[in-house]
């Protein structure tokens, strides 16, 4: 399966402690106490974690994070009693009082499922055995939300597909996919829209599956989409059309003085598409993170004028 054009992988655990309410029902000072416990113990176990407090983060920090991918917008916009452990290199991050008392997540480039699912599972198992998650021999572990009881495991992509979408079948293959349990989200999960054809799939409920099976069924939806994704691709790529919305995408980029974000990702779609073709020779992942760092909250600028000429002049500096 061609997968050079798939940014990352990520598995998440829905976790809670047996015997305790979930968040929302949770005093103020009980959630201060089951964030000292589940930190202090996380701590022991994975001394390369550092702790932050949510809620010392500022508005401007919290967005940053979550335009990284390591916390929900539910997390950044509901941060009383929440916490974050996060590996120095970010590849795994623990959200604390969500939706649910731990999130565990790992990350890996690319498309990485059975390495992020290993260190997701090594995480979660050595922490269970130390704070004892809820779990129902019928029900499986015990969450929040229905949806993500049995496993409590998401498993996602996050998947580039400019011809699907530029070809207006986007829908079709979303409709498809739904009929196989699984769902496309946005660039930042639930309920955010795509940009610059990027999309984020994943399995929509974990009950009645094991890991393994959800990681089988993933892996074979990605190959349908990836096989419909080539197909359209072998005839767009080598038109005179698509190569000249590549070409001018690059030249805008390579010399825009302003650029607001919106704009910047779309073009950004079309020159990393030009990449995954070999019609232009830039480095996918330098793309990657140029995507991140253009974001709004990464380039710490109040100003909307100002904001959109340094992500402007970062563009530039990363193309040339």
């Amino acid at each position: 399966m061609n997968s050079n054009n798939i940014l990352s992988t990520r598995i998440r655990f829905a976790r809670n402690l047996e015997s305790t309410p979930f968040p929302a029902k949770l005093t103020s000072e009980k959630k201060k106490e089951l964030l000292l416990k589940v930190k202090d113990t996380a701590k022991q176990l994975f001394p390369d974690l550092d702790y932050i407090d949510a809620m010392q983060l500022t508005t401007s920090q919290a967005g940053s994070l979550m335009e990284e991918r390591l916390i929900s917008p539910e997390f950044a916009n509901n941060r009383e009693g929440a916490g974050l452990l996060l590996s120095k290199d970010k590849s795994t991050a623990i959200m604390l009082n969500e939706e649910d008392h731990l999130r565990i997540q790992t990350f890996e480039k690319g498309y990485a499922l059975d390495k992020a699912f290993k260190r997701a599972v090594e995480t979660d198992e050595a922490l269970d055995e130390k704070l004892s998650f809820a779990f129902n021999e019928n029900l499986g572990y015990l969450t929040h939300c229905p949806t993500n009881l049995g496993t409590g495991m998401r498993a996602s992509v996050l998947v580039h597909l400019p011809a699907l979408s530029g070809s207006g079948v986007i829908n079709k293959t979303i409709s498809l996919i739904g009929q196989y349990g699984f769902t496309v989200r946005g660039l930042y999960g639930e309920g955010t829209r795509s940009e610059g054809s990027l999309y984020q799939i994943s399995n929509q409920t974990s009950i009645g599956l094991t890991e393994d099976e959800i990681l089988e069924r993933l892996e074979e939806v990605l190959e349908k989409i990836q096989e419909n994704e080539t197909y359209l691709r072998e005839k767009l790529s080598a038109t005179p059309e698509i190569q000249d919305k590549i070409f001018r995408a690059y030249g805008i980029l390579l010399n825009a003085r302003i650029i607001s974000s919106k704009e910047a990702v779309a073009l950004l779609s079309k020159v990393r598409y030009g990449a995954e073709a070999g019609l232009l020779n830039l480095d996918l992942a330098n793309l990657d993170s140029l995507l991140i760092k253009i974001q709004p909250y990464n380039l710490n600028e109040e100003d909307p004028k100002q904001r959109d000429i340094k992500r402007a002049q970062i563009i530039r500096t990363s193309l040339c």
